[in-house]
């Protein structure tokens, strides 16, 4: 199986390709569009800011490949905020795949939201094998709202979309790759089971 990991100058990569290594599985960390393209697994991780993180996908044209691939395809942290339709973060016009607004957490909380939180996980085939409600690890300050994509929801003073779906894309908030046993599988499934 080939599985690719989106470069676009973000950070948090060489956790997720250790996780990948871990599962028996030798990612490729690439820009160009045709491996992207061709890949049976596409990984669009990240920690960073929106803004930048997009200019860097527009001036690749990466921004219209990420919208036309068919393959399974998993955004972590900033990798599903930028799939959304508009981040608060720089007033930044993301990807639009998924129909949600991404927003700053209320001057009232502490951010970022870091730490292990709880998610309330629907029947999808990705939380095969994780019971419900199910810890992961998150470090954001920025959440994506709840919208009919919402597979999975946490709550941090008000909810917000933990696990987002619409048809082979998938993305979720907090790190799978940093999250245990739930993390584990959850890679797992989005691997082996789609």
């Amino acid at each position: 199986m080939k599985v690719v990991v989106i470069k676009y100058n973000a950070g948090n990569i060489k956790s997720v390709m250790l996780a990948l290594k871990r599962l028996g599985i030798e990612g490729e960390l690439t820009d160009n569009p045709e491996k992207i393209l061709a890949a049976d697994r596409v990984i669009f991780p990240g920690q960073g800011e929106a803004k930048s993180a997009m200019k860097y996908l527009k001036e690749r044209e990466l921004d219209k490949v990420i919208q036309s691939i068919e393959k399974p395809f998993l955004g972590i942290c900033l990798g599903l905020q930028l799939l959304c339709t508009h981040s608060e973060e720089k007033d930044t016009e993301c990807l639009g795949v998924f129909n949600a607004k991404v927003k700053k957490f209320p001057n009232e909380l502490k951010v970022p939201h870091m730490g292990w939180n709880t998610g309330s996980l629907s029947e999808d085939i990705i939380f095969r094998g994780i019971e419900s409600p199910a810890y992961f690890y998150f470090v954001h300050s920025f959440y994506a709202e709840l919208c009919n994509q919402t597979i999975s929801q946490t709550d941090y003073m008000l909810p917000f979309s933990n696990v987002l779906k619409k048809d082979n894309f998938y993305a979720i908030q907090p790190h799978p790759e940093k999250s245990a046993e739930a993390g584990e599988q959850f890679l797992k499934n989005f691997l082996f089971e789609l």
